[in-house]
């Protein structure tokens, strides 16, 4: 039976992580397909996929992509795909296990009642509930954040998050093609134009622990984007660029 949600998950080297993830999704019954939009990851990240596919072939589908060319862009190859086929809520999580999949059912929860449009896995919410970071990364993330609310105006606590559930209504409402940015910018870029289109954007309180298999992406690029991207959708925004 087709899912009427996807769960779009991009990867590069996460063969410790990915099957684990797939089966916890699997096991929530939930109605939930999922999309792993791969970048040739060396570590032959896919080839588990595909196998796992051969047993769930309804449910599971890959995209495997000729490079690394980022998180930004794998969502949105895999937001395009995702409404191509007509479904109603698409997800973004991570491969890593630092989102717990049973909050996906809490996150649909909100969609399907119409308490939000766009569904966000909160870090920041009450508090702080992070597992396993370094201090110095909980600073840098949650001041980061402020930093974000700051100039946007913005409601949210956690612009950053990666973990998040779309009504099919608000992707369709974006030129995909004019996504911008590819790491923690693209999140708060997502966040910022459907804001600014008047979608609900609504926080649920979710517990994030640190991986721990694989290697983190982040790096100092991703950080500048974030900085100064958020500059660059705020000056657009006043002139009514942010279809």
């Amino acid at each position: 039976m087709k899912g009427n949600s996807l769960i779009i998950i991009p990867t590069y080297n996460e063969s410790e992580n990915i099957e684990l993830i797939i089966n916890k999704i699997l096991l929530l019954n939930d109605f939930n397909d999922v999309l792993i939009v791969d970048d040739n990851s060396p570590d032959g990240t896919s080839e588990i996929v595909s196998n796992i596919k051969k047993q769930n072939i309804d449910r599971i589908f890959l995209i495997v992509r000729d490079k690394k060319k980022g998180l930004g862009s794998a969502y949105t190859k895999g937001f395009k795909w995702a409404l191509d086929k007509n479904y109603s809520y698409i997800f973004e999580m991570d491969a890593d296990l630092s989102h717990d999949p049973a909050e996906i059912i809490k996150l649909k929860e909100l969609l399907i009642k119409n308490d939000a449009d766009v569904a966000i896995g909160s870090r920041y919410l009450n508090g702080v509930s992070v597992v396993n970071w370094p201090l110095s990364r909980i600073f840098l993330s949650y001041f980061a954040n402020i930093y974000v609310k700051i100039i946007t105006g913005m409601p949210i606590k956690d612009s950053t998050s990666g973990f998040i559930g779309y009504s099919r209504e608000t992707l369709s409402s974006l030129d995909i093609n004019k996504i911008k940015f590819n790491g923690y910018a693209f999140q708060i870029e997502m966040k910022f134009k459907l804001w600014k289109k008047n979608f609900k954007l609504r926080e649920h309180q979710i517990i994030f622990v640190n991986r721990k298999s694989g290697k983190s992406k982040m790096d100092k690029n991703i950080i500048f984007e974030a900085i100064f991207g958020v500059i660059i959708l705020k000056i657009n925004s006043i002139f009514k660029i942010y279809e």
